[in-house]
C-alpha cells in the first residue's frame, strides 16, 4: 500500500541515502559512493530471497523494485540509488515517471545506467564499446539507446553472461571450474568486432571476475567497472541539487539489510567489501521467514 509523501516529511540533515541491489553485487557501488563520500549515512538493501533479477519480466522487475524501493523511503531515506543494472533498465524509468509524481515529488530515484553512457564514450579510441551483463539488461537494450544520446557515433555490441551470476553468487567464481564460462562469454562478445576497445561490466557483481577477464583479454582493452562512475556521478548530483543535499544525515552510519538469509549474506558481503558486517533482516520482503 502507497503511502502519502507527507507522511515522510523529514527534518533537514536527516536522511541517509538508500542503496538498493537484488543481491550483493550493489555492495561493489556502495563501497566507492561510501568511499568517495564517507560522511553520509547509508542504507543498503539486498533482495537476496527474489535474485536474481537478470531472467525476470519487466513487469516482475519493476514490482519487485518498487517495493524495496518504498521500503527505504519508509526508512527515512529521500534519495535511492538503483545499484542493479537490471533494475535501472526495466524498473527505474516506471518509477520515476509514475510513482515518484504522484505519491512523492520530493524523494528522488537514480540509476546505474545513465551515468555510465553520460561517460563511457571517453574509455574508447576506436569507438566501439562491449556491453556484458545479464539476460534482463541486454535484452533491455538499455545501454544502446542511452550510449547513443551521448555518443551516436560509438558502436555498442553486447553479451549476456547468464552463468557468471549464479558463479559469483556461490562462490565459484575464482575456481579453475570458472574458466570455460568466463573465456565463452568473453569470445563471443569479441567474436562481435575486432575494433572493441573497451569493455562495460553492466552488472555490479562482475568486477569480482576482473583477475580473470584480465588474463583473457589483450592489454588494449580496458575493462569498465561501475562503482567509481556511479560515485563520481552522485557527488556532482548533490553539488548541483542543493536542496537534495542538504536533507542528508552525515554520521557516517552503515545499515545493512536483506529479504534473504542473514547469516549467507554477512558471508558474502565480506567478500564483496573486504570487511565484516552485521546485516539485519527485512521479514517484510520477499516472504522471508529468516
Amino acid at each position: 500500500m502507497l503511502l502519502n509523501h507527507s507522511t515522510f516529511s523529514m527534518m533537514k540533515n536527516s536522511a541517509p541515502i538508500g542503496i538498493f541491489d537484488s543481491g550483493f553485487g550493489g555492495l561493489t557501488v556502495f563501497k566507492a559512493i561510501a568511499d568517495k563520500l564517507p560522511n553520509y549515512d547509508y542504507i543498503y538493501l539486498g533482495d537476496n530471497a527474489r535474485s536474481p533479477y537478470g531472467d525476470h519480466s519487466f513487469e516482475t522487475v519493476y514490482q519487485y523494485t518498487r517495493e524495496c524501493v518504498m521500503w527505504l523511503f519508509e526508512r527515512g531515506c529521500e534519495l535511492v540509488i538503483l545499484a542493479c543494472n537490471t533494475a535501472s533498465a526495466k524498473a527505474l524509468r516506471n518509477i520515476q515517471q509514475l510513482d515518484l509524481p504522484k505519491n512523492y515529488p520530493d524523494r528522488r530515484v537514480l540509476g546505474v545506467i545513465r551515468p555510465t553512457a553520460e561517460v563511457i564514450g571517453n574509455y574508447t579510441s576506436r569507438h566501439h564499446i562491449g556491453i556484458m551483463g545479464t539476460r534482463g539488461t541486454i535484452n533491455s537494450n538499455s545501454y544502446p539507446i542511452e550510449i547513443n544520446h551521448f555518443f551516436p557515433n560509438t558502436k555498442v555490441h553486447q553479451q549476456s553472461c547468464p552463468i557468471w551470476v549464479p558463479l559469483i553468487e556461490n562462490g565459484e567464481h575464482l575456481q579453475p571450474g570458472a574458466d570455460y564460462f568466463v573465456a565463452k562469454y568473453v569470445h563471443q562478445l569479441m567474436e562481435q568486432s575486432p575494433e572493441i576497445d573497451c569493455i562495460l561490466l553492466a552488472c555490479t557483481h562482475y568486477p569480482l571476475l576482473i583477475p580473470k577477464l584480465e588474463k583473457i583479454l589483450p592489454d588494449t582493452v580496458k575493462l569498465l567497472s561501475q562503482g567509481e562512475i556511479v560515485a563520481n556521478s552522485l557527488a556532482d548530483y548533490l553539488t548541483r541539487h542543493p536542496e537534495m543535499e542538504h536533507s542528508l544525515a552525515r554520521n557516517a552510519r552503515r545499515e545493512f539489510y536483506t529479504s534473504g538469509d542473514v547469516t549467507s549474506f554477512n558471508q558474502h558481503a565480506t567478500v564483496f567489501l573486504g570487511e565484516d558486517i552485521s546485516a539485519k533482516p527485512t521479514y517484510e520482503l520477499g516472504n522471508s521467514s529468516r
